[in-house]
């Protein structure tokens, strides 16, 4: 296998890791909000209004203009690092860790979080949501060629796809291929929604520490891959 295609696994598997890590962690510290699943908060924000429950029914609907906030940014910000020809997958994962980092503070602040949501509470929320618009806009604009990290659906409805092909015999190589390249997103998903909870029930807001941690090893082998471009020999055309 070539050290690309390992390290486009590693990336694909991690952030799938982290998107399903960081989501539960939200959903069950925020009073039900989901920082990465704009579609969950929409349903929630239709049942709230339908049926009163004394909900925080602001927080969920301003999430939606935070996660939108992080796409418009890293929109931005890619445009302006490639138009330089800076390496723009690198200053993106540098832009969620921060993003992060600042939602563990702020959670940490507001812990222990009580019936009601306090400011401080909200500001954790809205910076969370912040942080998965971000990942979600560096994973269409710079990782396409991978299976989406951060929404599931179609990665599960692809995935069940290509298993019947391969189950009735209809697969060739490439229905192999994607399987396999959307299962271990899918997987890790799951393990960090499942290992996101059980994480905050004993750690609390400092359960953001994981991805975090993940984040920075996933600059590091970014960064490995930068310089093994930059160290490659230039072809000079002859005359």
């Amino acid at each position: 296998m070539k050290r690309s295609e390992v390290r486009h696994k590693i990336q694909n598997t991690s952030l799938g890791f982290l998107a399903g890590y960081v989501d539960t962690l939200g959903f069950v510290a925020l009073f039900g909000l989901f920082t990465a699943h704009v579609t969950g908060n929409f349903v929630l924000i239709g049942a709230e209004m339908a049926h009163p429950q004394g909900g925080p029914l602001l927080l969920k609907i301003l999430a939606f203009p935070a996660f939108i906030f992080g796409v418009v940014f890293t929109r931005l910000m890619i445009a302006a690092l490639l138009k330089y020809n800076f390496h723009a997958l690198w200053y993106c994962y540098i832009l969620e860790l921060l993003l992060l980092i600042a939602f563990m503070v702020a959670g940490i602040k507001a812990s222990p979080i009580g019936a009601e949501p306090t400011l401080m509470a909200e500001i954790a929320g809205l910076i969370g949501a912040t942080a998965m618009g971000s990942h979600s806009a560096c994973g269409r604009l710079l990782l396409s060629h991978l299976a989406p990290t951060a929404m599931m659906t179609g990665n599960v409805t692809q995935l069940v796809i290509d298993a019947v092909d391969v189950v009735r015999g209809a697969a060739d190589n490439m229905v192999k291929q994607r399987f396999i390249k959307f299962l271990w997103p899918v997987i890790a998903f799951a393990v960090g929604a499942v290992g996101a909870a059980f994480a905050y029930q004993f750690a609390g807001f400092y359960a953001l520490s994981l991805p975090i941690v993940i984040l920075m090893f996933l600059m590091y082998v970014e960064r490995g891959a930068m310089h093994r471009t930059q160290n490659m020999p230039k072809v000079v055309p002859k005359a």
